[in-house]
């Protein structure tokens, strides 16, 4: 049971919503209300500011917490420790504020007990709670993913410059135990977490599942502290994947206020014996001496998908010379039953020194 709905209901979502159930209410109010999109509503930048506030309140788990217990007037007044007996009607904590604060929540009902209107304030009152700007709310969102969560994003770009948000980390001032006015930590930006994910030729032909264990720290819900969690990943690495490609796990690192890391997985090339891949061909390099290159040679090569290929040439045979095998490369991601070509390239290895007699009998040969 919370001590009022009013953050919930701006959002349109239920006092049990989960953090994602946030993001999303947060985000279609967002859109909805933005100023850029409603330049004939003189009101919708009173419902975008109502909205964002809504949302940096309740995207924060332990600002939530004391929301939910207490409400917004205690939160408001930088409350640390539980309010006072209601008194007066004025509602929970009572009400300090003669006819509540200007800016923000304006008619949306009076705090429990109460039958004024209550208004969120950008500046808080008498040392209590600062909100950030609407602007910067709806800018960090994007910082932590929020611009991916829907099917307009072209939309949620337009508004808000193609997720480059302006500003740094948020800050807000509260008070302590024991009536201090404290300045806040920065909130941490929600970042993407990369990490190698070294695979071998063979697996990225074949394709493989990979098993990677975690540590991530999350938030305990119940306390609001937080904890370490350990998880097990299973990764998918499809045939066909090159260097470079992402595997993304969304909101798997660690929890930040705000939002949780996203995890990607970057798919690096283990060193192959024999091959080098380009693209999807792969190519091998076949050695021989200049007897070899002039009289001929025979060579047997083993494919990527263990095959046994006679390779050879009759000669003369320069340099750099290539011998391409169709469909024995490896398989096209996009373009499934398709497989690039294996190709061979002749290095000719030179004498480093030839007799007298040697040269000679070259000279007379050749």
């Amino acid at each position: 049971m919370v001590a009022e709905t009013k953050l919930y209901d701006a959002l349109s979502i239920s006092p049990t919503s989960t953090q994602d159930e946030i993001k999303k209410g947060y985000r279609k109010a967002a859109l909805k209300w933005h100023p850029d999109k409603n330049k004939d509503n003189p009101n919708a930048s009173e419902k975008f500011k109502e909205v964002s506030q809504a949302y940096e309140i309740l995207s924060d788990p332990e600002k939530r917490k004391v929301y939910d217990q207490y409400g917004l007037e205690f939160l408001l007044r930088g409350g640390q420790e539980a309010p006072p007996p209601q008194s007066g009607g004025a509602g929970m904590g009572g009400m300090p504020f003669e006819g509540g604060m200007p800016g923000g929540f304006g008619g949306m009902g009076g705090m429990p007990g109460g039958g004024r209107s209550f208004h969120f304030s950008s500046g808080g009152g008498s040392g209590g709670f600062n909100f950030s700007s609407p602007e910067d709310i709806f800018s960090s969102f994007f910082k932590q993913g929020g611009a991916s969560m829907g099917d307009d994003d072209d939309i949620f770009a337009a508004l808000g410059g193609g997720g480059r948000p302006s500003g740094g980390p948020r800050s807000s001032r509260f008070k302590d135990a024991h009536g201090n006015l404290k300045q806040r930590a920065p909130t941490p930006e929600v970042t993407i977490v990369d990490r190698p994910l070294p695979v071998t030729l063979e697996q990225l032909f074949k394709g493989a599942k990979k098993k990677m264990n975690i540590k991530r720290k999350t938030f305990d819900e119940a306390t609001g502290k937080r904890k370490m969690e350990e998880r097990m990943l299973e990764i998918d690495v499809k045939p066909g994947y090159k260097a470079g490609t992402k595997i993304k796990f969304k909101g798997f690192g660690d929890q930040e206020e705000g939002g949780t890391q996203d995890l990607h997985f970057i798919i690096t090339e283990k060193e192959h014996p024999t091959f080098k891949r380009e693209g999807d061909d792969l190519r091998a390099i076949v050695e021989i001496d200049l007897l070899g290159a002039l009289t001929g040679w025979k060579r047997t090569i083993t494919t990527i998908d263990g095959k046994q290929v006679q390779v050879s040439a009759a000669g003369p045979t320069q340099p750099g010379h290539v011998i391409r095998y169709p469909e024995l490369g490896m398989p096209k991601s996009k373009k499934p039953g398709e497989r690039g070509d294996m190709i061979v390239e002749v290095k000719v290895k030179f004498p480093t020194s030839l007799s007298q007699a040697q040269k000679a009998q070259l000279k007379e040969i050749l």
